[in-house]
This record gives structure tokens, sequence and C-alpha cells, in this order.
């Protein structure tokens, strides 16, 4: 597991710090850096683009880079700009800085699910893949912390400062364990262990099942978690209901992806990926159901089914593809899985911004997102009956 342990470090940095420390610290830096709701708006747009532009290009040029270098040089460009975020005052500069750490973020992703895929034994591989990728609730659990601990002493700065200082330490360690591992060179020549041609990934991922279900599993994700996580506590205030409800549910949300990685990759190693995705897209939709119904009683089981759907399932997915792809196409395929979430994620929130404006309430776009909970559920029984089907 020491594998998992060190790539699930490195989600906390590039993920839990670069991608969320920032949206927890805004309030505190506002007044020190000039930030408008301007800025905040431009920044989340194009962070969402760097991230999708980082993962696009991870699928399209990340084979002939080498994902050694690009978990190093990833990590290295993740911990200068935590680093520096502190230093820099002018909202464009912390911008800038915003983007860099979002595309850094997606391609060290990348890197880790080919070298997982590689070098990790096969009857382990969902496990370190599902536990590395829940390092991101890790990182929102510790962002949480160190908000709690650390500013009320020492300043804002201070947090973006030990998230360098920890980003530092694990990219040390980083290295020292990517020395111990086989080089990838050694298979280059081995069929399987060959990237799919750039001319022939769209068609891959039209014409063969197991990519095609992958994007369209993320695509769904995305629809279904980015929205819910982007209006929740504006639906709760809407409804009148206390803000401390909030707190608690995404308190819920970064537990419950702490322990989930390791469960349901171990799940899908010995029952199969199949039912591991079934079990945590059933919890998923019967929590956004529950939640549609009585959202004050149960805002907590939509907040558990969300940690223990959304952390696992991008290793959970990653370790199912490469059950019929190398190590190298299942990097590329999860680029673009990256992608597609992204896609998904921008129409679920252009839609429930929509029926927000047009009826003047969230609850048909919650009503809605339990609907399309219910279609990830139907594709989960749908792979798992075929996977069956093959076993016969």
């Amino acid at each position: 597991m020491r594998m998992a342990v060190v790539f699930g470090m490195n989600q906390v940095i590039s993920h839990g710090f670069g991608m969320f420390l920032f949206a927890a610290l805004v309030p505190l830096m506002r007044d020190s850096t000039g930030l408008s709701y301007w800025h905040l708006a431009l920044a989340g747009a194009l962070t969402q683009i760097a991230y999708l532009a980082g993962a696009l290009f991870l699928g399209l040029i990340g084979p002939r880079l080498g994902t050694r270098a690009i978990a190093l040089v990833s990590g290295a460009v993740s911990t200068s700009l935590l680093f520096s975020m502190p230093l820099l005052r002018e909202p464009m500069n912390i911008i800038i800085a915003l983007v860099c750490l979002a595309a850094s973020a997606a391609m060290s992703w990348g890197a880790i699910v080919e070298i997982i895929s590689r070098c990790a034994p096969l009857e382990r591989r969902s496990t370190y893949l599902s536990s590395a990728s829940s390092g991101t609730a890790w990182g929102y659990g510790i962002s949480g912390l160190v908000i709690l601990w650390v500013v009320p002493m020492w300043g804002w700065e201070s947090s973006w400062r030990l998230a360098g200082a920890l980003g530092a330490l694990v990219l040390i360690v980083t290295w020292f364990m990517l020395r111990r591992l086989p080089e990838p060179e050694l298979h280059a020549l081995a069929p399987d262990q060959q990237a799919i041609a750039i001319s022939k990934l769209l068609r891959t991922l039209f014409t063969e099942r197991t990519a095609f279900f992958a994007c369209a599993i993320c695509f769904l994700v995305g629809f279904c978690t980015m929205p819910f996580s982007n209006w929740l506590n504006t639906y709760l205030e809407e409804l009148g209901l206390l803000a401390e409800l909030g707190g608690y549910s995404w308190s819920t949300v970064g537990v419950t992806g702490m322990v989930a990685g390791f469960v349901t990759g171990k799940l899908a190693d010995i029952k199969g990926h199949a039912t591991a995705l079934l079990l945590i897209f059933g919890v998923f939709a019967l929590g956004q159901l529950a939640f549609t119904y009585d959202p004050a009683k149960m805002v907590l089981l939509a907040s558990f089914g969300y940690g223990l759907m959304y952390f696992p399932m991008w290793g959970i997915v990653a370790g199912w593809v490469n059950q019929h792809y190398s190590a190298t196409a299942t990097m590329q395929i999860s680029g673009i899985c990256m992608v597609t979430f992204g896609m998904g994620g921008a129409l679920g929130n252009l839609l429930l911004g929509a029926i927000r404006d047009i009826s003047g309430y969230l609850q048909p776009g919650f009503m809605l997102l339990s609907l399309v909970s219910l279609v990830l559920v139907g594709l989960g029984l749908h792979i798992r009956r075929s996977a069956l089907l093959v076993r016969v």
C-alpha cells in the first residue's frame, strides 16, 4: 500500500490544496488582495477550463512525455505555486497561479493512473487507485483543520506556506518511490503496453464499449455532483435551514470520502468493478432521492452517498478500464474521462441555474439531479449484467 499512500498524498497536494484551499480562504484573502466577485467568477471559469485542458493535453501528449516526469514536474509546479500564493497581491496574478494549479492537478492524476496501472499488483490495483483518488477527500479535511487551527494564529498566508511545505515533503517521498519502480521503457515493445494513436483515440471512445461507458459514467457523475456541491448551501438557505447544516454536510462528505477509497477499492478487487460501481451508484442515488423528498432530514444521507461515490469512483473506473487496456491507454482514456466529467458538470450547473432563474426555486433542479442519478444506477446494472454474462 506504500504506492497508494504516496500517490494519495499527491492528491492531497494537487487537488485538496491546489483546487480547494483557495475557495476556503477567499473570505480571508479578499481584504488584502482586492479580489472582487468578478475575479472569483473569472477564476472559477478559467480554472475549470485549465483543468479540462490539462486532462486533454495529458490524453493526447502524455505518452510521449513519460509519466514519471509528469508526476514529478506537476508536483514541483504545484508546490512552487503553493509557496508563491502568500506573495501574490494582484488578483490577476492569483488567477494565473490558480489556472496553473488546476492544469497541474489534472496532469498529476493522469500520471498516477498510468503508474499504478503499470506497477501495482493486479489483485490490488483498484484498491490502490481508489485509495489514491480518495486523497482529495483527505486534502479537504486537512484544509478544514488548517483554517480552524492555523489561520487564527498565523494568518491566511501561513496556510499556503504549510501547504507548500507539505508539497515539498511529498515531492521528495514521491521521487524516492519512483526511483524504485521498474522503468516503463522496458515494456515499450510489448503490444499491450502501446498507447492509442491520437488519430484512433476518438474512434476508440465511441466504438469500444469500456471506453465509451467510462466516459459516459464520468459525464453523468459530473452532471450530478458538481451542481450538487455548487448549489447545496444555496438550496439549504432557500429552505430556511440552519447554515450549520451545510457545514455538517461537507464534513460528512469529507469523512466518508477518506475511508471510501480503500473500502470500495477492496470490494472492486474482490467482487469485481461492476459490483463496486453498482453499490456506490445505488447509495448515491438513494441519498439524492431521499434528499429530494425531505431535504432537512436527509441532507446528511445525501452527503454520505456523495462522499462514498465521488472520491473512489475515479480509481474504480480507472481500474476497470485497465482490465481492457494497457497502462498508457488507461491514462489516455482517463484524461478524456476528466474532460467529459467537466462537460457534464458545466451542463448540470447551467441547467440548475436556468431552472432557478425561470422557476425561482432550486427544488426542481435537485429533482433533476436525483433522476439523473437513477441513470447512473441503470448504467451500473447494465455493466454488472454484462460482466456476469462474460463470466458465464
